[in-house]
């Protein structure tokens, strides 16, 4: 008999999530190839992110909206028209196949944004030029910094009161609202807001978005199905945060958390203790609902340019590794992308249990990482965004074949770029397939 999930050890729960990503329950591939393809594959990722040798190098290709491009769309227009988008990514399937697929599920409903008033993004049409390639967001101060202490006594309050209308327009009158906790002994009172036409409104928006979204949704979902019957794996689990992060992005951006650091760290400090278990439960329910073990981490100001060592160590790291921890006790596999350089941090994000996470390394210097977390956890990317923009085949594989023989030595590498690509020239995914074709075979 299976023990219970609570019963199981980390490493018996995360051998339960490698078999259950190795045999997706309820799909019908397309054949028997097609299914020996796909547990090849998956099995290819998960010795790879083990530390162990794999038939060859696993590959990801850093596709982004390059199918729009190829396929001579423009992301507004795709915005607009989910057939088209779903299109053109089921054409750019299959002509460029890694070991993975590319998903149009990036890639939301303009609508829909509309109709719930996106305060904190920006997109082709709205406020980006119509020909932009990119969906942005839009950092704000969305907590102030007097603040802190709302968060901290009720945060589920804080996101419905003060986050919600500030983030989202059409949610504006959410700050009429009494506090949530009020629903208590007097539910009916606590909807009374909802006398007003505005109030009854913003519910309205709810509605129409998800009808808008569920619609949306409908033609990328089958997309992904398709991908998954022809034997290609998905890389996305879940998602999650480094408490900074949520912090610094979401709430009180940029320049307000590096105050906080100065003004008010002890704060700063409790918040993210608060936020550890929010993101370890967010990370596991995703990945459970899923059924992909991998949990996927943007870490956006762990960078070296934001901060010193001292700062990441007294700031950064403790928080985010207990969270990490946290995931990899529950069998889950953190996949943390390190956007920008992190050559400062190498000797300290090593402090971490082996063969447990993945590090997807931006512009850091790969053949550094490989010799300083080589033994301890799996690495990939790297292979730079304007190399793939503007380099030629040869360029590409060449440089590909270098990041294989030295990073790939002894298995425990995963080929990708350091960051997608929204345009340039496709054949330079082909010349990274046939790098880890022609050089990553293990013997």
């Amino acid at each position: 008999m299976q023990k219970k999930s609570a019963e199981s050890t980390p490493e018996e729960k995360r051998r339960q999530r490698f078999e259950r990503w190795l045999s997706p329950p309820g799909v019908k591939f397309s054949s028997p190839e097609a299914e020996e393809g796909y547990k090849k594959r998956v099995t290819r990722f998960i010795k790879a992110m083990s530390l162990e040798k794999p038939d060859r190098v696993p590959v990801i290709l850093p596709v982004g909206g390059l199918p729009l491009y190829h396929a001579g769309i423009t992301l507004k227009e795709a915005m607009h028209d989910n057939k088209r988008l779903c299109q053109a990514y089921r054409d750019f399937f299959k002509e460029f196949k890694g070991d993975t697929y590319a998903s149009p599920g990036m890639v939301f409903s303009a609508r829909a944004s509309e109709i719930i008033n996106s305060i904190s993004s920006k997109w082709p049409g709205h406020g980006l030029s119509d020909d932009a390639s990119v969906q942005q967001f839009v950092e704000g101060e969305y907590m102030k910094a007097d603040e802190y202490d709302v968060l901290l006594k009720d945060p589920s309050d804080f996101c419905f009161r003060y986050y919600l209308p500030r983030t989202l327009g059409a949610l504006a009158t959410f700050a009429n609202f009494s506090p949530l906790p009020y629903i208590l002994g007097m539910p009916n009172r606590f909807l009374m807001p909802a006398v007003m036409p505005e109030v009854r409104a913003s519910f309205q928006a709810i509605i129409d978005y998800g009808k808008e979204t569920a619609d949306w949704m409908k033609p990328l979902m089958e997309f992904d199905r398709e991908a998954l019957e022809a034997g290609y794996p998905s890389i996305f689990g879940g998602q999650s945060h480094a408490p900074f992060d949520i912090l610094g992005d979401t709430l009180r951006g940029t320049k307000g958390i590096f105050m906080d650091m100065y003004r008010q760290p002890e704060k700063l400090k409790e918040a993210m203790e608060m936020l550890i278990q929010m993101n370890i439960e967010v990370g596991v329910h995703m990945a459970n609902v899923s059924g992909r073990p991998l949990v996927f981490f943007a870490l956006h100001k762990g960078d070296d340019t934001f901060m010193s060592e001292k700062q990441y160590e007294e700031f950064y790291w403790p928080t985010f590794r207990k969270v990490i921890l946290g995931l990899i006790d529950e069998g889950c596999v953190p996949i943390l992308f390190a956007e920008g350089k992190y050559n400062n941090r190498l000797e300290i994000i090593k402090d971490l249990p082996r063969g447990k996470v993945m590090w997807h390394f931006d512009q850091t210097d790969m053949f550094r990482a490989k010799e300083i977390l080589g033994d301890n956890a799996c690495i990939a990317g790297n292979v730079s965004a304007s190399l793939l923009r503007t380099g030629t085949p040869q360029a590409v594989k060449e440089y590909c074949r270098k990041l294989i023989e030295v990073c790939g030595e002894g298995g425990g590498f995963i080929l990708t770029g350091g960051a997608s690509i929204d345009r340039g020239d496709p054949a330079n995914l082909r010349a990274m397939m046939e790098a880890a074709e022609e050089y990553g075979v293990y013997d």
